[in-house]
Order: structure tokens, then C-alpha cells, then sequence
């Protein structure tokens, strides 16, 4: 036995879709604050960014000393990559990752493997053979 349906509240205003905003729209835009005036003399193209004017650079705070030597670039593998060079399976060097047999850096959900690991964990793993 089904019941019949109504309304649950026939009686209540509904809200109109469409009609007045709340606030009012501006129709012509106003004058721009202060922060946005442009120094006298100069005048900026529309749609164009303010440029700092030259020579109003922020004063460091430290004395520049000498820069620091480069550090050698490493190169970074795909897990796929380190598979292919080692030619075993993506899950045997996922199991050496998580094991910590193989170094690794996890960016977001991935691994990347810095290429000298590879060769360091090939190199301990060697065996000689009789």
C-alpha cells in the first residue's frame, strides 16, 4: 500500500530564483583608492601591472658574501627506469625501496631513485661465483 505524495510544506513562500540582488551593482566603476594611484606623471596602460621605478630597490639585509660553490647535478630515475636498467620487475625495486635496500626520495605519491644508489646497491650486491 503506497501512501499518496504532497508537499511537505504547501503553505510556505518559496524563495525566488531569480530576482533582486541582495546588494547593488555597481553600473560605472569608482574612483580607485590611493594604493592603486599612479605617482605623478606617469600613466599606466590599462590592463597593464604597476612597475617598481628604477633604482627603488629594497635595501638587503645582510651584506652579499660570496656564493657557494654549485653541487653536482644528481639525475633522479622513474621506478620504471631503475627496473629497466636492473632488468627485474617495477614491484622488486618497489620491495627494494620499502625494504630501505635502495635509497629513494618520495615526491607526492612517486619514488625517484638518485642514479648513484643504483650503482652503489649494484655494486654491494654483487657475489662471486664458484
Amino acid at each position: 500500500m503506497s501512501l499518496p505524495q504532497t508537499s511537505p510544506a504547501p503553505g510556505l513562500p518559496r524563495q525566488a530564483a531569480y530576482g533582486p540582488r541582495p546588494y547593488p551593482r555597481p553600473t560605472v566603476p569608482g574612483p580607485r583608492p590611493a594604493a592603486y594611484a599612479a605617482p605623478q606623471g606617469v600613466r599606466y596602460q590599462p590592463g597593464a601591472r604597476p612597475m617598481r621605478p628604477m633604482g627603488m630597490r629594497p635595501a638587503p639585509e645582510q651584506p652579499m658574501t660570496a656564493r657557494p660553490a654549485p653541487r653536482a647535478a644528481i639525475s633522479f630515475l622513474t621506478v620504471a627506469e631503475v627496473a629497466a636498467i636492473m632488468r627485474v620487475s617495477k614491484m622488486t625495486v618497489y620491495r627494494l625501496v620499502h625494504g630501505g635496500e635502495l635509497a629513494a626520495v618520495r615526491v607526492g605519491r612517486s619514488f625517484r631513485v638518485p642514479e648513484p644508489a643504483v650503482g652503489q646497491y649494484l655494486s654491494g650486491a654483487r657475489t662471486d661465483v664458484a
